[in-house]
């Protein structure tokens, strides 16, 4: 049969980030989706105005039509999630599913920064939900969050370890800490276990909005296609590399994010 997995993160409706990002890149991969929206909004949120609709007061009804319908996934791949309700729902939904793989993106934070709409109990209900998890994609920010760290911009390796291996010890499964900075390179860290590396590549400036949404979707679609996690973390940076460069020879503004339409080729598997 073939492979399906349910996308659960907000859409919007301009400017290439979450669903709209993960629906056409997972769909590309040979993979069925199933997709639920935590908040639709008109563009993304780095434009200076945007529209929100929580969609938190239909995600029960919603759910309970897949239920009735009898919908199979093999796993579920989550984003964006605005409050512990919703974080709720995601956990009941996991028990009503059986899905075999559980892909956790705590979108939190960024560049040392917690988002204005976590609280300490909704950073508490993520870290629960990342420690069920089978693979968690943190940016560095995001996994300091979750280990209750302090933010550096110099954080060690061996730092960078220590924060993983806490996160395991706790339940979660396979990591990969994204977006470490270092001189003109972007790497991801990856932690399974206990084995541990960095992989680099070169950095490709400007660094657009919607990045993070394109790896942690290959990450998620590879997964469910049982492809080895190292192959699938250097799949994704190439990838994202490919298409930064040819959105500044577009000259696609920064906040468009990042074009990867015409690349889609690269994600095939034969």
């Amino acid at each position: 049969m073939q492979p399906s997995i349910a996308i659960v993160n907000d859409l919007s409706g301009f400017g290439r980030c979450s669903l709209t990002v993960s629906l056409p890149i997972i769909s590309a991969m040979g993979v069925s989706c199933g997709v639920m929206p935590t908040a639709i909004l008109s563009n993304q949120t780095e434009y200076p105005d945007y529209s929100i609709l929580d969609f938190t007061p239909y995600m029960n009804d919603y759910l309970s039509k897949w239920k009735k319908l009898n919908f199979k996934f093999d796993g579920i791949y989550t984003g964006f999630l605005g409050s512990s309700t919703q974080i709720s729902i995601i956990k009941n939904m996991i028990n009503d599913f059986s899905f075999k793989k559980i892909i956790v993106d705590p979108v939190m934070g960024d560049h040392g920064t917690i988002y204005d709409s976590y609280t300490d109990e909704l950073c508490k209900g993520m870290l629960e939900l990342v420690c069920h998890s089978t693979i968690a994609t943190p940016n560095l920010t995001e996994l300091c969050i979750l280990t209750g760290r302090k933010y550096r911009k110099d954080i060690s390796e061996d730092e960078i370890k220590d924060m993983c291996m806490e996160l395991s010890e706790k339940g979660a499964g396979q990591i990969v800490v994204t977006g470490l900075e270092k001189d003109d390179f972007l790497g991801n860290a990856i932690y399974d276990n206990d084995r541990f590396e960095i992989i680099y590549n070169k950095k490709v400036l400007p660094l657009r909005p919607g990045t993070g949404d394109v790896f942690a979707s290959i990450i998620a679609g590879n997964s469910i296609l049982g492809i080895d996690l190292h192959e699938s973390v250097v799949q994704a940076m190439d990838f994202i590399c490919t298409c930064l460069e040819r959105s500044s020879e577009l000259d696609i503004p920064v906040n468009d994010g990042v074009c990867f339409e015409e690349f889609m080729y690269m994600l095939h598997r034969k």
